[in-house]
């Protein structure tokens, strides 16, 4: 049975004294999550991720927002993989509609990352969503499948078996406009009928997350979709007070 999972993405947000201090505050409720079989986690800064990591309680699940697929080289400002893993970090969002928007994030990129996370034994969340555009005119499947099939190529079914997918259409994004719980089931089932031609009977074990404007009053009704293996939370999961009313509001 997949485990629920809620993930707090802090974009660019926190400095490392807010970002200890809410790790120190998260403690019971990561201890409480892991006794309800839910795994909780955030994805800081860069500059924060040691300091959660070191501070929060050890179930909690600490994820990088980036990296870069090389190991080194003249890469200015970038992270990569043997840097995470010294601090101990061994999760990474990659693909998020912020960094396909401002950073040319493209699918192929995504894959070149995912695939270097997995060969090092780490668990990349791949965001894929689409735009207001793309949505009004009906692609919505259509650009899913293109970023599941592209930004998973070149791996097998043991490759992608701790794999998490996230979809967050791009257009309930900070936006306030939540996709109905229709929505975020027929798109989760999807994706999962794609990963199932792709990889197999493993499409069953993967977890998919949904994203864009989830709240504590809405993250229940999409925690129960079949499909919709917990959220991708942005905003709400800024301060401890709402993080904690995301959890008790699936627990």
């Amino acid at each position: 049975m997949r485990r629920k999972l809620l993930l707090g993405n802090w974009k660019m947000n926190k400095t490392i004294a807010e970002a200890k201090e809410f790790a120190l505050a998260s403690k019971e409720l990561a201890d409480i999550a892991n006794q309800h079989h839910i795994d909780l986690g955030v994805a800081p800064t860069y500059l924060g991720l040691e300091a959660v990591r070191t501070n929060a309680s050890k179930s909690m699940i600490v994820a990088a927002q980036n990296v870069h697929y090389n190991p080194n080289g003249a890469f200015t400002g970038e992270i990569s993989i043997p840097m995470l893993k010294e601090i101990g970090i061994d999760w990474v969002i990659i693909g998020h509609s912020e960094r396909r928007a401002y950073d040319n994030e493209t699918n192929q990129k995504c894959n070149q990352k995912i695939v270097a996370l997995i060969k090092e034994d780490m668990v990349p969340v791949y965001c894929v969503g689409e735009t207001l555009q793309q949505f009004e005119a009906g692609e919505t499947k259509k650009v899913v499948e293109e970023q599941i099939r592209v930004g998973l190529s070149n791996l097998n079914a043991a490759d992608v078996e701790h794999l998490v997918v996230a979809y967050e259409p791009v257009w309930s994004i900070g936006t306030g406009k939540n996709a109905s719980q229709e929505i975020a089931q027929d798109v989760c089932g999807f994706i999962r009928g794609v990963l199932k031609d792709m990889f197999g009977d493993v499409a069953a074990e993967i977890r998919i997350l949904y994203g864009g404007s989830v709240k504590p009053e809405n993250i229940k009704s999409y925690l129960s979709c079949p499909d919709v293996d917990g959220a991708l939370v942005g905003g709400a999961s800024l301060k401890i007070d709402s993080y904690r009313q995301l959890l008790n509001n699936i627990l």
